[in-house]
């Protein structure tokens, strides 16, 4: 009997219609004699309308009681879901059991709507396994210290459930989702798109933090922490599929490389339409400028990606990085208030209309030539680049955003990722 963790996002819990498959689904996998534990997102929209209720009375808040009410908010749209599943698998004949978050309980420090898992408590969860139950636990959402709920930032139901998986050493943690699978890139943007039979950890966590929506960053970071066994298939296959199957369909994050895998040099194109640039124009090109431009951003709370700073001309530069797009206006008038001055700069600059896009691949470590293939692509299509970062496995740049799907397209066939792989 093994212990496996599914996790369902938004579109599959987004109807009772579609809870109720959800519920069958689960029931198979327990009646085949597995220990089952379900991790729930809200019901499609759901968060973003308890969120829109708030903006509405309250366009914009930066006290942390605000913070603090918002997450008490949005936890209620996973804790709906687990109730309504766990009253669809009672209605199948199964026992079963949903948990909040902080019942579990799952502990998270103090960051409201950013917070990350400190600790889980798997005593009680185990109780009821043994006592022959299913468990659903929300999604998303946490405890801190002092008692607060918490959130995990959108698209935490996938940290909270490779989390768990980890916490209750699960057999495999199960991501079911609206797409059967991780794909060479979106194929709303590239019809010929292929999906991969198995992925890297090591390019399913780059492919997430560049932009796939597939899994959530934070979750595959934890999986690779924990050598979590993760599966990402489709709940919208039927849900009496054979269960051999469907344990064996999807795609498979292996922390296995193989000759197969190397002989891909890319294996996937990610983009992102979420990224902003902000420029700080003549900075002192000296000692300690980055760490004044981006400790400032860090107390913010602002995360930030690609950075480069230009050659000094008469002891000044030019310095520029990206963030997320949501923190653009934030990261700009944190800079034009309380850093340029400070610094001395002469102009602070922002555009938030461009885009990323990554080519990623382990077989880049054994081939030569790589990054050069790609900037020749882009520039026989005219496509400017304005900034360039890479590692071992990937190389990324940021171009304007109106040329996003172009550049995916070209390069999509520039590196035979249409092609079916041996």
């Amino acid at each position: 009997m093994a212990l496996i963790v599914h996790k369902y996002g938004g579109t599959s819990m987004g109807t009772a219609e579609r809870i109720q498959h959800v519920a069958k689904r689960v029931a198979k996998w327990a009646k085949a004699g597995h220990q089952m534990v379900v991790v729930p997102s809200a019901m499609s929209g759901e968060t973003n309308r308890l969120l829109g209720l708030a903006k509405e009375l309250a366009p914009s808040g930066s006290q942390t009681d605000y913070f603090r009410e918002l997450d008490a908010l949005a936890a209620t749209g996973e804790q709906a879901s687990s109730a309504l599943l766990a009253i669809a698998l009672q209605a199948e004949g199964l026992p079963s059991v949903s948990y909040a978050g902080w019942q579990v309980p799952i502990r998270t420090d103090s960051s409201f709507t950013k917070a990350r898992i400190e600790s889980i408590d798997d005593a009680r969860v185990r109780a009821d396994l043994a006592a022959g139950k299913v468990v659903i636990i929300t999604g998303f959402q946490g405890v801190d210290s002092h008692g607060h709920i918490t959130t995990l930032g959108r698209g935490g139901s996938d940290t909270s459930a490779v989390a768990v998986a980890a916490a209750m050493k699960a057999a495999e943690c199960l991501i079911y989702t609206d797409v059967d699978g991780v794909y060479t890139t979106d194929p709303r943007v590239v019809p010929d798109a292929r999906r991969l039979h198995t992925v890297s950890f090591e390019e399913m966590l780059e492919m997430a933090s560049l932009g796939s929506k597939v899994l959530q960053i934070r979750s595959v970071e934890f999986a690779g922490k924990y050598k979590v066994p993760l599966r990402v298939l489709s709940s919208f296959t039927p849900w009496d599929i054979d269960i051999h199957e469907e344990a064996k369909s999807g795609t498979l994050i292996t922390f296995e490389e193989d000759e197969q895998m190397e002989q891909a040099i890319v294996s996937g194109i990610a983009f992102t339409r979420d990224e902003a640039k902000i420029s700080i124009i003549g900075v002192p090109d000296k000692p300690g400028i980055a760490f004044k431009i981006l400790g400032a951003v860090a107390l913010a709370n602002i995360e930030v990606d690609m950075i480069i700073q230009n050659i000094s001309k008469g002891g000044l530069t030019d310095f520029s990085f990206t963030v997320n797009r949501n923190d653009h206006p934030r990261a700009m008038e944190l800079l034009k208030t309380q850093v340029m001055a400070d610094l001395g700069a002469a102009e602070v600059l922002g555009d938030a209309k461009i885009c990323k896009v990554s080519i990623v691949g382990i077989g880049m470590r054994s081939h030569v030539g790589v990054a050069s293939r790609m900037f020749e692509c882009l520039s026989n299509e005219g496509i400017n680049i304005q900034m360039i970062s890479t590692s071992e496995i990937k190389t990324s740049v940021v171009i304007d955003e109106k040329y996003l799907e172009l550049a995916v397209r070209a390069l999509h066939k520039a590196f035979d990722l249409e092609q079916n792989q041996a």
